[in-house]
């Protein structure tokens, strides 16, 4: 019986020294690989901006003029004026073109 339980208590010891190593190793190789995987992605980013460019902000909305709602009231009442027949097509057409010019 002493045989055996010295037998299977030195399995266990190399059991687990095998267990131990293993992981130091996978443990090793993972920080390799998340190093290399870290440099892979920072050199594609790097050429990803090169070819593409900065990031350009965009474009600031066209500023509203102030007599914007004036400029809708001049033209409603000229369509109206149109739609009464007191205005030709061409007078309607040179009329809206300075309201929108303005």
């Amino acid at each position: 019986m002493p045989g055996l339980l010295r037998g299977m208590a030195r399995t266990a010891v190399i059991a687990g020294t095998a267990t131990a190593v293993s992981g130091r190793v996978q443990r090793r190789q993972a920080e390799r690989y998340a190093d290399r995987d870290a440099q892979i992605y920072a050199e594609r980013e790097q050429a990803y901006q090169q070819a593409v460019g900065p990031p350009q902000a965009a474009p600031p909305p066209p500023a509203q003029s102030p007599d914007r709602s004036d400029t809708l009231a001049q033209l409603q009442q000229l369509g109206e004026l149109k739609a009464q027949g007191i205005l030709t097509d061409e007078e309607f057409a040179a009329e809206k073109a300075k309201i929108l010019a303005s």
